[in-house]
């Protein structure tokens, strides 16, 4: 734990002498931004989801707030460092963050699976039933060619 607050004091200072060297007016140095945001937001965003469970991290309730506490720490360097946000460096970021952490999970936060049979079986009855339906009334209207003109 002395570790994790060890490096992320030595990020934020970091980010200060970052903020002193580069003026707003030079504009964003992606180089910097990108070093920045791993040694400052990855260091804290693994802290805290090394804290977690391994279960419980394609959660949402209970990943929400470390998710949420990544995403505004790279606003905020982007903020100090006039960078726009989002750009093409915090894009790969988070495709690098979910390789890594999500990438076990639904795209809707639960394992899929089939319905139950209860539902299931009306969607595959119905339409076969009409079809039988519409198939026999042919054939019996096929047979009855008196009165058709």
């Amino acid at each position: 734990m002395v570790l994790g607050s060890a490096s992320l004091l030595r990020a934020g200072l970091v980010l200060l002498l970052a903020a002193q060297v580069f003026p707003s007016v030079s504009g964003c140095n992606r180089g910097n931004y990108e070093t920045i945001i791993h040694e400052l937001c990855l260091a804290k965003f693994k802290f805290n989801m090394e804290g977690l469970d391994r279960g419980l991290w394609c959660s949402w309730p209970d990943t929400t707030e470390i998710y949420e506490g990544l995403t505004n720490c790279t606003y905020q360097v982007a903020l100090r460092m006039d960078c726009f946000w989002p750009n093409l460096v915090v894009d790969s970021f988070f495709m690098h963050i979910h390789q890594v952490y999500f990438h076990d999970c639904a795209l809707t936060g639960r394992l899929l699976h089939d319905p139950p049979i209860s539902i299931l079986v009306p969607f595959i009855a119905v339409p076969v039933l009409i079809t039988l339906l519409i198939t026999t009334v042919v054939v019996w209207r096929s047979k009855r060619t008196g009165g058709v003109l």
